[in-house]
């Protein structure tokens, strides 16, 4: 099994690829399958949240690129900027990560969570999409280096 302790501050030349969930991506202790199917395993510093792009240096050497696996989400659309304002506030108060872009925000699929949004004013599109939420002010964040943006939109 592939042993991973190290989260690189740029991106290299990657090795191998592991596709892995929001989920997964915040685990600090892990065990998964590279997309070429060699087993991998990591114990990574706490409170990390790997991102679309991000590297991971192998114990043996290799480097990992890490890509956010496609996940069912709820994406909500409105033209009044107050709506999305409104919604996320809302969301935000359920703790729900939160990708946001222009015009739309984005969370994990819940019929529940739906109706309210789409109660709102908001309309509602469930998609299998990568879920890059933001990282939030108090959550350790991303662990500084390349900082990119993806828009998975």
């Amino acid at each position: 099994m592939i042993e991973v302790h190290t989260i690189l501050e740029q991106p290299e030349p990657a090795d191998a690829v592991l596709t892995l969930s929001f989920q997964d991506r915040q685990r600090s202790r892990l065990r998964a399958k590279l997309d070429n199917g060699e087993e991998i395993g990591w114990m990574l510093p706490r409170g990390q949240v790997l991102r679309d792009g991000d590297c991971l240096r192998a114990d043996n050497g290799q480097v990992i690129e890490v890509r956010a696996a496609p996940e069912t989400v709820s994406t909500a659309r409105a033209d009044n900027p107050l709506l999305l304002a409104r919604a996320a506030y809302h969301l935000g108060n359920r703790h729900m990560p939160l990708q946001i872009g222009e015009g739309w925000l984005r969370y994990h699929h819940d019929h529940v969570l739906d109706h309210m949004v789409e109660e709102m004013g908001l309309q509602i599109t469930q998609e299998q999409v990568a879920f890059e939420p933001e990282a939030g002010a108090y959550s350790g964040g991303h662990h500084g280096g390349h900082g990119h943006e993806h828009s998975h939109d």
